[in-house]
């Protein structure tokens, strides 16, 4: 077994007593003072987040821009500058190898954030089915990445130097600099608030960590909570929801599919010719004991119709939930009851429609902004 990986942060995460785990190959951590404390208050003030682990790839050229529109599900070809997409990278049939955000920087000169365990797996795909010509760079050794959550985080950017007028609209980036280092900033995240990502040179992790801790009411937070704040938004994680074995269509990504616009790309004959066989719906259960990933999904008479894939407490909703695939033949719609099992127990839940959590500053706009 190969060793684990550690950000630039790691002795800071030990020194303020996380609890570090193993994740997707990297030493991380999952909390400090609590999950539950982390989680609300990134819901109600502003939390820092540790995503180093990301993969970060750079493609440029004459002739990106039409590459890399052959490679992904959603096109990138008509993606503005300035601005960031929400993207899959398909296997040959048609499943989902990973899930990445593509920045496009020029016309021809594209910034790819990808899954930290399909990092490799991710640049070797690239590699293999870019032209000759295209640039490719893995910079994933060399930047470091920190997620700023919450509703408060345009302010705290303003206290730092960053001009409400200057913070970049909803998934749009800008260049800035942050305490004289020049980051990329973008208004993405992973938590249904307003929220804020910086990539910028590793060297550097230390010194903006540092200073975002010391901004008032900058709080760290760890894997657990960007999970249960993700799990709420019933946004999507790579080996739960996303796998080789499903579809978009099967993991409720389906709306992002197109098929009649004539383009051409990895996985696009697959998905005309497969059937859908799956359906994701969100569950809501009706305490606080959750269902864990691979549980059973049943009707009331106990039949199985599904499995879990991701599962927990939510603090927001004070109940558990959990998404689920559903056998197609299954289809489930809102309101309808359902039984998960947990262990030797069967938790009543009903399908509700997501996300779980409808209050969030994800797309609020900042005070003094014209964006």
């Amino acid at each position: 077994m190969s060793a684990l990986k550690n950000t630039p942060l790691v002795e800071y995460h030990i020194e303020l007593g996380a609890k570090m785990v193993p994740f997707a190959g990297w030493n991380m951590p999952v909390q400090y003072e609590g999950i539950l404390a982390e989680h609300r208050h990134t819901r109600s003030r502003c939390s820092v987040f540790d995503i180093c682990h990301m993969g970060e790839f750079r493609i440029a050229g004459p002739g990106a821009a039409q590459a890399v529109d052959r490679l992904l599900l959603r096109p990138v070809a008509d993606q503005k500058v300035g601005s960031c997409r929400y993207n899959l990278l398909l296997t040959p049939e048609g499943g989902v190898l990973d899930d990445l955000i593509v920045y496009r920087m020029e016309e021809e000169d594209f910034f790819i954030v990808v899954n930290a365990g399909n990092t490799a797996l991710d640049a070797a795909e690239f590699k293999a089915k870019l032209p000759e010509g295209i640039e490719f760079q893995d910079l994933s050794a060399d930047l470091a990445k920190l997620d700023l959550q919450g509703p408060d985080s345009a302010k705290v950017l303003a206290e730092l130097g960053v001009a409400p007028a200057d913070l970049p609209a909803y998934f749009h980036w800008t260049m800035t600099e942050v305490d004289g280092i020049r980051c990329i900033l973008s208004r993405t995240g992973y938590t249904g608030e307003l929220g804020f990502e910086l990539h910028f040179d590793e060297e550097y992790a230390d010194q903006l960590w540092d200073l975002l801790l010391s901004t008032d009411p900058v709080m760290p937070a760890g894997l657990g909570a960007r999970d249960t704040l993700r799990l709420e938004m019933g946004y999507p994680l790579h080996g739960h929801e996303l796998t080789r074995e499903l579809s978009p269509i099967d993991s409720g990504l389906g709306h992002f599919v197109r098929l009649d616009d004539g383009r051409d790309f990895t996985g696009r004959e697959a998905l005309r010719s497969r059937p859908v066989r799956r359906q994701m719906v969100g569950v809501r259960l009706e305490n606080r004991r959750a269902a864990r990933a691979g549980s059973a999904v049943m009707r009331s008479n106990e039949e199985v119709i599904g499995v879990v894939t991701s599962g927990a407490f939510c603090p927001s909703l004070d109940v558990a939930a959990a998404l689920c695939s559903i056998d197609i033949e299954c289809r489930l719609a809102p309101g309808d009851k359902v039984l998960l099992e947990a262990g030797q127990a069967l938790l009543p839940g009903t399908v509700t429609e997501l996300p779980f959590y409808t209050r969030g500053s994800v797309r609020v706009k900042v005070p003094d902004s014209d964006r």
